[in-house]
């Protein structure tokens, strides 16, 4: 017997074939995440919260300060790959982590636009929209994977549908979320590298 050799073309169909099964669930964290982007946005802050989101950007802003445009590129894809690949794999427990992240990443996203627009005016959001092309869907769709992984329970023979569901999420975070990482990390990498 031969066997079936690799083909990269027919991985990418499978990826997108699974992406087209879990579409309710990307829609579900995409629903989430607009919606909480606009309660950050729309709604003030307690004062407790806004100065726990200033601190954690004031962290990351103290950590990346004199880094090189490759180590800024790297920062943001290595931070970015773990937090997509541990919101889809901890989805398993119920999906309770991805939907956590959906909330505090949309809450975030629409907060620190707020204070964009109030301190450079509206325009500054056209500068996080270049990487947010790529880097959001890849966000979505590994939440989204995440939340399927937690409807398992609510399956007859959950252990049946497993394996096929982890080998999916893994074939389409490999073929489709890392690549969209990677083109979104050197889009931020470089904004920054140049606005410094």
């Amino acid at each position: 017997m031969k066997k079936n050799k690799f083909s990269l073309k027919k991985e990418y169909q499978k990826s997108w074939e699974f992406i087209k099964q879990s579409k309710k669930f990307i829609y579900v964290v995409i629903g989430i995440f607009l919606l909480f982007s606009l309660i950050g946005y729309f709604i003030p802050a307690p004062e407790s919260l806004k100065t726990q989101i200033l601190s954690f950007i004031e962290q990351i802003l103290n950590k990346t300060e004199g880094m090189s445009q490759l180590e800024l590129i790297w920062y943001i894809f290595f931070n970015n790959l773990k937090s997509s690949f541990l919101g889809m794999i901890f989805g398993i427990l119920f999906g309770i982590f991805p939907i956590i992240s959906s909330v505090t990443n949309g809450y975030i996203v629409g907060f620190v636009s707020f204070m964009s627009v109030e301190s450079s005016g509206i325009s500054v959001l056209l500068r996080l929209f270049p990487h947010g092309i790529f880097e959001l869907p890849a966000v979505f769709i590994s939440l989204g994977l995440g939340i399927k992984l937690g409807s398992l329970i609510f399956k007859r023979n959950s252990k049946k549908f497993l394996k096929e569901y982890l080998k999916g999420c893994l074939r389409v975070f490999l073929t489709i979320v890392i690549p969209l990482l990677i083109i979104g990390a050197i889009i931020e990498g470089t904004l920054i590298a140049f606005s410094m």
